[in-house]
């Protein structure tokens, strides 16, 4: 029988989902994983034993590990970012197959989003900057109209046609933002391609953006006959705490259901009968990347926990602070979970004593698990699939 492992993330996303579903490929020896939420701003990091390492954004953080990667119908596809992608991580699309009915963020639901969020200065969302919140209200309000995966391998004038009605859709919408963002030289770049390029003139365009190599698009069948017969990660994006109907701090949220429930809604619908193991990924301190309150943030930790690419320029500064326990419990409690995959263990030693909280190792995994009531899968000790253990029971 099958069998499919569920990764989600119990706080603001960057919990470790990318080395956790590595992991699980090569302990499990699972070829296929699953993109079930988010879109291209997902920025999943492995690392392997040599050095090497990729932050996985549309492929599945199993790729290293010779999985296959299928970005699911409720996935946002990003054909440009993905053919990026492909070739720095080595042209492995011939491995990649996307849902026919996936969503397709454009160039201007990008474009829109950039100028859209500068516009907003210091009200500013914390956004990825990837078009993801636009692609989705576009689609919203106009669901005939969106461009879908399958119009990438469809005629091309109708694509053309789509683009151009897209574009015509976004800069209506964004005449404040257009005009309060006229003078800022960040905007220059897309509120070009939002008012200069003209989609339905440009083959071009049409010929790049349905440009996906050797990534198949397929139809529901194809991949319920993959889940009948293989075991499969479910990879989440971002975290609970930024889903879009749970999340705790809107705006400041993700256009995106990023619960186990989202994931256990997909694999009904693709019939899937295998055994399933739920994990939430958390880390042994709270973080949080950009804009949005961050009750627990403590400024005194940023130099004790070093953070690699720490800012990133749309979503701003990475920030860290101590673990709550409540928010722990409430993720938990929208997103229920089998256990918990701990990473950042070797971290702790460079936490401050806090509340009583111990910093040994064995000590505050136990203090975790008895104040969430939730058994401990893997802990996660360093970077690679080398450092992972998994616990007894």
């Amino acid at each position: 029988m099958s069998r499919a492992w569920i990764v989600s993330d119990l706080g603001w996303g960057d919990s470790g989902k990318g080395t956790t579903v590595d992991f699980l490929c090569r302990a499990h020896d699972v070829k296929l994983v699953v993109r079930w939420n988010g879109g291209s701003q997902a920025g999943h990091r492995v690392v392997l034993d040599d050095g090497r390492a990729h932050v996985f954004s549309q492929l599945g953080a199993g790729s290293f590990a010779g999985a296959r990667t299928h970005l699911a119908e409720t996935v946002l596809v990003d054909p440009l970012a993905l053919a990026v992608e492909a070739r720095v991580f080595g042209d492995v699309l011939d491995r990649v197959t996307i849902a026919a009915s996936a969503r397709v963020i454009t160039p201007f639901h990008v474009a829109a989003n950039q100028v859209r969020e500068l516009a907003r200065r210091d009200a500013a969302h914390g956004t990825c900057g990837c078009g993801i919140g636009e692609t989705v209200a576009d689609a919203l309000a106009h669901p005939d109209d969106v461009v879908r995966a399958r119009d990438l391998v469809g005629d091309r004038a109708a694509l053309m046609r789509k683009l151009g009605d897209a574009q015509d859709r976004l800069v209506a919408s964004l005449g404040d933002a257009l005009r309060a963002t006229e003078r800022d030289p960040r905007a220059q770049h897309a509120r070009g391609i939002l008012t200069l390029l003209r989609a339905r003139d440009s083959d071009a365009l049409a010929e790049r953006i349905a440009s996906l190599g050797d990534a198949r698009v397929i139809d529901d069948d194809a991949i319920d006959a993959s889940l009948r017969s293989e075991a499969v990660v479910l990879e989440g994006a971002q975290g609970v705490l930024l889903d879009q109907d749970v999340g705790v701090t809107p705006p400041h949220v993700t256009w995106s259901r990023c619960t186990t429930h989202a994931a256990a809604e997909w694999l009904d619908a693709h019939r899937f009968s295998g055994e399933r193991e739920r994990y939430g990924v958390m880390r042994t301190y709270a973080t949080r990347h950009g804009a949005g309150p961050f009750p627990t943030e403590a400024r005194e930790l940023e130099a004790l926990l070093p953070e690699p690419a720490a800012n990133e320029r749309w979503q701003g500064r990475f920030r860290v602070g101590w673990l709550d326990p409540d928010h722990l419990r409430y993720a938990i409690e929208k997103s229920p979970i089998d256990a918990l995959v701990v990473t950042h263990i070797d971290r702790l030693g460079a936490l401050l004593v806090r509340d009583g909280v111990p910093t040994d190792p064995a000590a505050w995994l136990r203090w975790l698990a008895a104040a969430v009531a939730t058994p401990i899968a893997i802990t996660s000790h360093g970077p690679t699939a080398r450092d992972k253990r998994t616990m007894a029971g």
